[in-house]
């Protein structure tokens, strides 16, 4: 083939996966390839997909099927599922002809190489060697990344297939963090995401006890850093140092993505959860004394086996009370592998559905509480573009995460650019996002 090879890369699932996915295209485009947004202009397409649900293995089908009409590398966590399971026909799967395991990401090139030039390669390897440091092409908005800070998973949910889909959890070197976080800010990124699997065990395996405050206290000194976003604060482990650094640090957003799960002593036992109910209510005391204004978000599970009414609800309950304005709900998939898929007990299919609907109504009248708590008030946002159907111009506060947040949407009297960051005083909401002006 005298021309560059054409290849296309479809990356799916979580905002670490992505980070695997902007690694590989930085590997493509560096050995000559030449990226295409449409599968079908491709000589190979990639799809690097999540399959830690039954849901996300579903989604990861339907783009590969999309994607037949060129040569397909099945990449990340599904193609390590396949293998553990020995699967390589799975139902509706259209026909492979590479594979790319989540320890052999950085071998993307000479996987493409090797399907092209008709070969069937099958890369894997360990799930518990280092971190990869490959640079990155990211692929989200210019102004905001996320910054990896580990790999892999050690709390052993009973209902989870991480640690065997990703490994152990392993630290990035502190200096490669900061390293990557100066080089996004020299590049106009002005608002970082910190992400692991659990944030809060960062270090432990490479000092013998969590170092995350260290490391958040150099990030904060970055040139061009102007807002440092936590995802992913296990509960258990979030000290009163943590705590003091997040409500100390200007640059740390007073907001925490902390997932909770649940909040039956019964139900959290049975997920391996190392905490309480008392333990959650404590907590969220301490962070809404200790940080005035932070905004919480959670992740829910609702039908876990054995989850009964009176279970459920604790939780609602428990929900009611606490007013997390942020959170996801999601019903529990029944994992082969895991020790949650053996218990006696499964709930329903239709009583998991009616459970999450009921929590989503709760939620949402907290959401609705929570904008009316806002307004009056001046916030920071990010501005992310100009909305011409609703005339409007959209962006973030420290309030809405990207992704999985809702926006701010506003009017301005000056011209804004993507990128700037504009004080807007919020005077009401609009389905659920803030609404104001910029003063």
């Amino acid at each position: 083939m005298n021309r560059p090879l054409k290849v296309a890369l479809i990356a799916m699932g979580c905002e670490k996966n992505i980070v695997n996915s902007e690694q590989m295209l930085w590997l493509l485009d560096r050995a000559g390839m030449e990226l295409v947004g449409d599968p079908a202009e491709a000589d190979v397409t990639v799809v690097n997909t999540c399959a830690f649900i039954e849901e996300a293995r579903r989604e990861a089908l339907e783009q590969l099927r999309e994607a037949a009409g060129s040569k397909l590398i099945l990449a990340g966590c599904m193609a390590e599922w396949q293998r553990q399971r020995a699967r390589p026909k799975t139902a509706g799967l259209p026909p492979i002809d590479g594979y790319v395991g989540t320890g052999r990401f950085d071998d993307i090139v000479n996987a493409v190489n090797a399907v092209a030039e008709g070969q069937n390669p099958f890369y894997f390897g360990g799930l518990d060697q280092p971190v990869s440091e490959t640079p990155r092409i990211p692929m989200g908005t210019p102004h905001t990344a996320t910054l990896k800070v580990a790999e892999g998973c050690d709390n052993r949910c009973s209902y989870c297939l991480i640690p065997s889909l990703r490994g152990a959890y392993r630290s990035r070197k502190p200096e490669a963090v900061l390293e990557e976080a100066r080089a996004l800010c020299g590049q106009g990124v002005s608002e970082l995401v910190v992400i692991a699997q659990d944030v809060t065990r960062y270090g432990a395996d490479l000092f013998g006890k969590p170092g995350l405050n260290a490391l958040l206290e150099e990030l904060c000194k970055v040139d061009g850093l102007r807002r440092l976003r936590l995802h992913y604060l296990y509960p258990d482990l979030i000290t009163n140092e943590l705590i003091e650094t997040v409500a100390t640090q200007p640059k740390i957003a007073k907001y925490m993505d902390i997932p909770m799960q649940h909040a039956s002593d019964a139900v959290l036992k049975a997920m391996n959860r190392r905490y309480t109910r008392s333990g959650l209510e404590r907590l969220i005391g301490t962070l809404r004394e200790q940080i005035p204004g932070i905004v919480l978000r959670t992740s829910l599970i609702v039908g876990f086996p054995g989850e009964t009414q009176e279970h459920f609800n604790e939780l609602t309950d428990f929900l009611r009370d606490a007013q997390i304005p942020r959170s996801g709900v999601f019903i529990y998939s029944r994992e082969a592998g895991t020790p949650a898929a053996e218990m006696p007990v499964q709930v329903a299919l239709k009583t998991k559905r009616q459970r999450q609907r009921t929590v989503e109504k709760l939620q949402s009248r907290v959401i609705d509480a929570f904008n009316r708590t806002r307004e009056g008030s001046v916030a920071e946002v990010l501005c992310e573009g100009y909305d011409r159907y609703a005339g409007l111009y959209y962006g973030r506060s420290e309030a809405e995460s990207p992704e999985v947040d809702g926006c701010v949407f506003f009017t301005s009297e000056r011209a804004l650019n993507p990128g700037d960051w504009v004080p807007v005083l919020l005077d009401g909401a609009l389905d659920g996002d803030g609404k104001g002006r910029a003063v």
